[in-house]
């Protein structure tokens, strides 16, 4: 009886060993394990922070890319809009230069008329350096014909031409020019008042002025009277000294 009892004495102090080392292995296995889970939960955690990073950037790009095609749609209708500008200019500028050609064709054969009446009227007006003021009206004549110059700059030369014609009309002064005498050309001096009156002087001390004849023409005629030759030789003598006012007695061309 009593080896029984020690045996099963003996067992179940076996039994207590081996719950104790089981549950000792267990506890290490759950401290194991609870190692575990914390290093996964770290990882976890870690990745979470990662993702979350990676959300954020990637948000910011895309919030980046919208404003930078907000932006291209922004310079796209301002330089769709300046391309309309643009294209409407050179519709514009393609109108008024056909207009222009247009009212330059219309306006070329009046300023021919024009230029045509207003050489006439030098050819057979006062006879002050008539070939040059010819010359300038029949070199803007020719422009206009080779196409060197536009109707509407001619119109302008031509009223310049007219301005210095108006211009010379209120000028007193003295002058070179090569007059027809006795039927020869000769180089003499001019003394012009305004647009009425011409008187020269040549070189071999001759003096006269120029009169219109009856059938309206001029003429440049000498003078032999001592005293119309004296007031000639004053006139030339007080436009030399620049005196240009005062009170002067000259011959009267007009006097038939």
């Amino acid at each position: 009886m009593f080896k029984q009892f020690l045996k099963k004495t003996a067992l179940f102090i076996g039994l207590i060993g081996t719950l104790l080392f089981s549950a000792s292995s267990v506890g290490n296995s759950l401290d194991n394990l609870a190692k575990s889970l914390a290093k996964i939960r770290g990882e976890v955690e870690e990745l979470q922070t990662q993702l979350d990073v990676q959300k954020e950037n990637h948000s910011s790009k895309i919030v980046s890319l919208s404003s930078q095609l907000a932006d291209l749609s922004v310079e796209e209708r301002r330089q769709k809009m300046s391309i309309e500008k643009l294209e409407h200019s050179i519709e514009k500028t393609t109108a008024d230069s056909k207009q222009a050609e247009q009212s330059g064709a219309l306006l070329k054969p009046v300023l021919f008329d024009i230029l045509a009446d207003f050489k006439q009227q030098i050819l057979t007006g006062f006879p002050f350096k008539t070939d040059d003021r010819i010359k300038s009206i029949e070199a803007l004549e020719t422009e206009l014909k080779n196409e060197l110059i536009d109707s509407n700059r001619a119109v302008n030369q031509a009223w310049a031409l007219i301005e210095d014609e108006i211009r010379l009309s209120r000028e007193n002064g003295i002058y070179q020019q090569t007059i027809t005498l006795d039927g020869e050309k000769v180089l003499v001096d001019i003394a012009k008042l305004g647009s009425v009156f011409l008187f020269f002087q040549t070189r071999d001390n001759r003096a006269g002025m120029a009169r219109r004849t009856d059938n309206n023409e001029w003429r440049f005629e000498t003078t032999n009277t001592t005293g119309d030759v004296e007031r000639i030789a004053k006139l030339f003598d007080a436009l030399k000294k620049q005196i240009r006012q005062g009170y002067f007695e000259l011959p009267n061309p007009l006097k038939k």
